[in-house]
């Protein structure tokens, strides 16, 4: 079986769920990317990525309970799994190596 990797935007979607908790779902974590690193998503690009993302294993999705701001509709809720909390994990050790490798650079001669 091949090892999965995750698009940055995967990526981005799937911590935010994490984040969120209870309270992930789309409207949410559209609002949250928003919010933490004020960029404009997609309600739709969200949905197909947690969609997709639940495929691989990585969030898992139950619905929630109907409400009258939202005319009644119930919102799946989705909860990130131990797989997509292993993912993270070892796609921010993966970094983390990187980083280590960039030279480090004279502070004092860039600011003299």
């Amino acid at each position: 079986m091949a090892k999965e990797y995750l698009g940055e935007f995967e990526e981005l979607v799937l911590t935010i769920v994490g984040i969120l908790g209870e309270e992930a779902y789309g409207n949410a974590i559209v609002a949250e990317i928003k919010e933490r690193l004020g960029r404009e998503v997609n309600l739709s690009a969200v949905h197909v990525t947690l969609y997709r993302l639940e495929d691989k294993g990585f969030l898992k999705s139950r619905m929630g309970g109907a409400t009258n701001a939202r005319g009644g509709r119930r919102k799946r809720i989705f909860t990130i799994t131990n797989a997509g909390l292993a993912m993270l994990k070892a796609m921010k050790e993966a970094r983390v190596d990187l980083w280590k490798l960039i030279p480090r650079l004279n502070y004092d001669s860039i600011l003299y």
